[in-house]
């Protein structure tokens, strides 16, 4: 018995110590990492740092993101948000520090909000910038073949326009919200749409505001990733008189097609001649085949003997 309890005893001992060199052995891995995890006042222990490896995630990273979360005041950021973003593939240091930013400017961001703009392929720390930093975004975009928007007053005058837009990020609908480029369409349209609105070009020209006004009232930004802040008409030119073309244009068809009348009518009037030439030309060879049979009459009355008694009786 006694021998039975010397085992047990032997093998507590040894499965004691295997224990000690396992914690001896992973605190010793982890140590420097645990230590300045623990001098800033995150709580975690070396095994789960082990668990971490042992989940194909990156320990430092964590902890570097959970330290900068806790250093500046995000208490609501858990190690096991982190671990799961990690593991979606999303990139843990960028959305926390899209957080700190967002929390330093007073912006309201929440760890689920800023991990779905970063799972939705979104830079969600330049979305956050651009919150706190409004861009200008040209209209028309630049690296397009047209450099201006083109729209016509009433008078027929074209103008020539260009235009920048300042948007910053509207961060609640950037997941699933229209990009930049529909910002630059409808800004587009509705600055040529104001144009041609305008009864003369000089009323657009004496003040292009009308035009910004104009188009920030029709509330181009809805359903869209961008909140558009102001629209700044950088350059407006005139261009062609496109009324007076256009009416040149109508007078050149309708002269064209006054001519194809005139000579359809003089076709008509040339083809009626001819018929009548024809008529005359069928009339006379009526008239001359009419003669040719006199002479004939003439003999035949002749023969039959009423030609002479006619004369006889004349005589």
């Amino acid at each position: 018995m006694q021998e039975f309890l010397m085992v047990l005893t032997l093998i507590g001992v040894g499965f004691g110590a295997l224990l000690i060199i396992v914690f001896l052995a992973v605190f010793a891995m982890y140590f420097r990492l645990w230590l300045r995890a623990y001098f800033t006042r995150v709580w975690v222990s070396p095994f789960t740092l082990l668990f971490m490896s042992l989940r194909k995630v990156n320990p430092n990273t964590i902890i570097d993101a959970k330290v900068m979360a806790v250093q500046a005041g995000l208490k609501d950021v858990s190690i096991k948000q982190l671990e799961s973003h990690y593991l979606a593939e999303g990139n843990v240091l960028r959305v926390v520090r899209a957080l700190i930013a967002a929390h330093r400017a007073k912006i309201t961001l929440d760890w689920n909000t800023a991990a779905a703009i970063d799972l939705a392929g979104r830079d969600v720390l330049e979305a956050v910038n651009t919150s706190v930093n409004p861009k200008v975004i040209d209209c028309p975009d630049q690296r397009q073949a047209r450099s201006t928007l083109d729209g016509v007053a009433k008078d027929g005058i074209q103008l020539k326009a260009r235009a920048r837009v300042t948007v910053r990020t509207n961060l609640q609908q950037l997941v699933g919200g229209a990009t930049e480029d529909t910002i630059i369409a409808r800004v587009g349209e509705g600055i040529v749409s104001a144009i041609g609105s305008c009864e003369t070009h000089k009323e657009v020209l004496a003040n292009p505001m009308l035009i910004a006004k104009a188009v920030l009232n029709k509330g181009l930004d809805s359903q869209t990733a961008y909140e558009i802040v102001s629209i700044d008409i950088a350059d407006i030119d005139v261009g062609d008189n496109i009324g007076a073309r256009l009416q040149a244009d109508q007078a050149e068809a309708d002269m064209r097609i006054a001519r194809a009348k005139a000579e359809e009518r003089r076709a008509r009037a040339v083809a009626a001649d001819q018929e009548m030439r024809a008529r005359t030309v069928e009339n006379q060879a009526q008239v001359v085949l009419a003669e040719a049979e006199i002479p004939k009459a003439m003999a035949e009355a002749y023969r039959a003997g009423s030609l002479r008694s006619a004369g006889n009786g004349a005589a």
